[in-house]
């Protein structure tokens, strides 16, 4: 099967235990005609990108108690990693601000005068505008993404490329530790763009998802200068990215 099927595949399991709450293995390798081994290897898989809990014969979804003692942990991570990204941020400086959680705590802790800022996203797009450093906001434009909540395409590529920036702050679903952030999401020509325009690219990442291996890279680590995660991060971990010749701040 190919890589593709592989992660439609894995996607549709991760639905279907949100919706279903539990399947079985036998369930899952009789719907898709595969084997229960290959079952077994996408469960685990999306165990470890934190998508669901395993069980005997089968998987559930993660209880509720769970992702809200998980989510108050990770709003504090973002949040410090937000802050310290904020440090690294000039007056006057050009940077790009992908979409996604991450990226969004930084747009909170911006104060600096005379920023101008590009962004995919209509919803930090709004909230930019809302800052009293008041910057100049500038939109990709392009094709809206639903499922990543922003705009993507050829249109938002080429709009990048009529502009040079001092930074690019971007998250990532995944770190895979060998060739670098990772996603589910096929759509990586805009996030490529985006690093290719700025003179820094700077990965805003909580540990706890260092070590995902996503089925897309989406930013190899030649691309990367610095990436900022929180203090649950080991030392082995820390050691391996910076041999990638990555800056590693720990906030």
């Amino acid at each position: 099967m190919s890589k593709r099927n592989t992660q439609q595949r894995r996607q549709i399991i991760a639905n279907m235990v949100q919706e279903q709450g539990e399947v079985s293995v036998e369930q899952l390798a009789n719907l898709f005609e595969t084997s229960e081994v290959t079952i077994r290897k996408d469960l685990t898989a999306l165990e470890e990108s934190g998508f669901l809990l395993r069980r005997y014969g089968g998987a559930i979804k993660i209880p509720t108690e769970l992702i809200e003692e998980a989510q108050e942990q990770l709003s504090k991570q973002k949040l410090a990693i937000a802050n310290e990204a904020a440090k690294w941020v000039k007056e006057h400086n050009r940077i790009i601000i992908d979409s996604g959680s991450t990226t969004g705590a930084l747009v909170k802790a911006l104060n600096q005068t005379g920023l101008v800022i590009m962004t995919n996203s209509l919803a930090l797009a709004n909230e930019l505008t809302t800052l009293e450093c008041e910057p100049t906001v500038l939109m990709t434009g392009g094709t809206w993404d639903a499922r990543s909540e922003s705009f993507q395409g050829k249109v938002a590529e080429q709009v990048l490329r009529s502009y040079d920036f001092d930074q690019l702050f971007i998250g990532a679903d995944g770190i895979d530790l060998e060739h670098g952030t990772t996603t589910f999401n096929e759509l990586v020509g805009l996030s490529q763009v985006m690093a290719e325009v700025a003179r820094e690219v700077i990965v805003l990442i909580e540990s706890q998802k260092i070590g995902r291996k996503m089925p897309n890279v989406e930013l190899e680590w030649q691309r990367i200068d610095k990436l900022i995660t929180d203090n649950q991060l080991s030392p082995e971990v820390k050691a391996q990215i910076e041999a990638k010749g990555v800056e590693v701040i720990v906030a």
